[in-house]
């Protein structure tokens, strides 16, 4: 078998199956009873951290208002849910802990996203077991108020903008000169929403994050249960496609951000607190807050760093490129799918000279394997010699059998850049190509056979790789022969779950790479 193409194989081969294997979604099935175990774990371990900050002198509860028969404020007041909407979103409050229970993010297809897991809700609770009073409410805001035991008074304010960056006010004060004030802490989790499609990865993809003060700020996954709020601008959870950030407008106000994650099964817990100043009388904790989509050229317009939280994987300099031409050529063609096919095309003209000499080397072993398969008769009990006189062949017919792989190294970065990006691009979900694909950040599913979907771009791919392996594989060969077959199959049934626009840009790549091929094999062909 020729060894250019067994490294090309073979290199392509590691390649996917190593992305396949550490990106692709955690598919285990976890039972329902397992799955609340976990989450119940994972609240007790919140209680035990505040335990310990207490301890340390660091507790977001240093005391936790009982809503009992002597609380009077509570007893007359009855829960209930407000809703604020929007055309971009759509919220459910409750009074009880001020908090929230839902937030939908209303997505391009009209469906709702609610970022609020089940688990999880409510959010963003203070005081979870007393209720509020609704003091004010509009189209955009709306004014809880609380007084424990005439000793204290909480009034929290969320006041909403028409899209997804809000403003939320948190504001303690005493009634009494000798009262104790509690401090404040904001959670959510565990986890945060998504749709459907992606629930089965969402725990291996949820983060904690902060962005660092010190310049130059950097992103950084926030790993540790205790962690000091000063030293970041913002902190955050994401996941693939959505975000809740949370930027105080002064961070000297706040003192620890941190995370809770009981297991890799179970998503983690953000957690934000302030301890009060009892000697002051009126305390205020300001913020904003972004909860919305991670589109990273809406993101980027705010100049804070949150298009950050998109990940463009390990060579992110390149995914950010590709994304900037991605936008720049929709702005023409007011369609991501054709704007995939176009900017697959423009990479393959800059990467051509590589391209060449790969497939120049390949034209080159396949012309001298007849020669390759006499020697390899000739010396078969003699590995040495059959060495040896390889090494002569290669020389006298100034053939370097590894000459493609340097070009096909050189590429992987864009190729790694380009899958990373478009795998988390949010501007495709939902984005329509061409007849049955609908959503580019989603599989194609022509049509289901029970529950299996029947995608049709992926097999159009692994068509294409087959035509590409037997346009320069030598079918006298039986062992190639056989990779011929299995490669294109390995291929298809690894990019079946992929969304339509990965497959496009795959099978774009195959399409123009084969084209090339044959003019380079043709030329050759001509000059033996």
């Amino acid at each position: 078998m020729q060894k250019n193409t067994l490294m090309f194989v073979l290199f392509s081969t590691v390649f996917l199956l190593a992305w396949y294997m550490f990106f692709q979604p955690n598919q285990q099935q976890q039972m329902l009873s397992q799955q609340e175990q976990n989450i119940q774990q994972q609240n007790n371990s919140v209680d035990v951290v505040r335990k310990e900050q207490k301890k340390q002198g660091t507790s977001t509860e240093n005391i936790l208002p009982n809503t009992n028969d002597k609380d009077i404020s509570s007893q007359f007041v009855k829960e209930e849910e407000i809703i604020l909407e929007t055309e971009k979103y759509k919220v459910v409050f409750t009074n009880k802990g001020a908090a929230v229970k839902n937030w939908y993010i209303k997505e391009a297809n009209g469906a709702l996203v609610d970022l609020v897991l089940p688990e999880a809700s409510p959010v963003l609770a203070n005081f979870p077991g007393s209720v509020y009073e609704i003091t004010e409410k509009t189209d955009s805001k709306i004014v809880f108020s609380y007084t424990f035991m005439q000793d204290w008074k909480v009034t929290k304010t969320f006041d909403l903008s028409k899209e997804y960056l809000h403003s939320a006010n948190i504001k303690l004060e005493k009634l009494k000169q000798d009262a104790k004030l509690p401090d404040i802490d904001l959670d959510w989790g565990p986890g945060l929403g998504t749709d459907d499609k992606e629930l089965k990865e969402n725990v291996s993809v949820t983060r904690v994050l902060g962005y660092t003060s010190t310049k130059p700020s950097k992103l950084e996954k926030i790993k540790e249960q205790i962690n000091p709020a000063q030293i970041y601008k913002w902190t955050a959870i994401d996941n693939r496609y959505f975000l809740a950030a949370f930027i105080p407008d002064n961070s000297l106000n706040f003192t620890n951000v941190g995370m809770i994650r009981q297991s890799k099964k179970v998503a983690p817990i953000y957690m934000l607190s302030a301890k009060v100043k009892q000697e002051e009388q009126i305390q205020n904790f300001s913020f904003k807050f972004y909860i919305g989509p991670k589109s990273y050229s809406y993101l980027k317009t705010f100049d804070m760093g949150l298009e950050k939280t998109v990940d463009f994987g390990f060579f992110g300099f390149l995914g950010r490129i590709a994304m900037s031409v991605l936008f720049a050529i929709y702005g023409l063609t007011d369609n991501y799918g054709w704007a995939i096919i176009i900017m697959t095309i423009l990479i393959q003209i800059i990467v051509l000279p590589l391209t060449l000499k790969t497939f120049k080397s390949t034209a080159a072993m396949k012309k001298i394997q007849p020669m390759i398969k006499n020697l390899q008769d000739k010396y078969k009990n003699d590995p040495k010699r059959l060495q040896v006189e390889m090494m002569n062949l290669y020389r006298t017919q100034k053939v370097n059998p590894f000459g493609g792989c340097l070009p096909l190294f050189l590429q992987l970065p864009i190729f790694w850049a380009l899958f990373t990006t478009l795998r988390n691009a949010y501007e495709l979900r939902y984005a329509p190509w061409v007849l049955w694909v609908k959503d580019l950040s989603a599989s194609d599913s022509l049509f289901y056979i029970g529950s299996i979907s029947f995608n049709l771009l992926p097999l159009i791919m692994g068509l294409g790789m087959f035509l590409q392996q037997k346009m320069t594989t030598a079918i006298s060969d039986p062992t190639q022969k056989k990779m011929m077959y299995i490669m294109p199959l390995i291929f298809t049934l690894m990019f079946w779950g992929f969304p339509s626009g990965l497959v496009l840009y795959w099978l774009t790549n195959s399409v123009v790479s084969m084209i090339v091929q044959f003019f380079v094999l043709r030329k050759e062909g001509r000059k033996s």
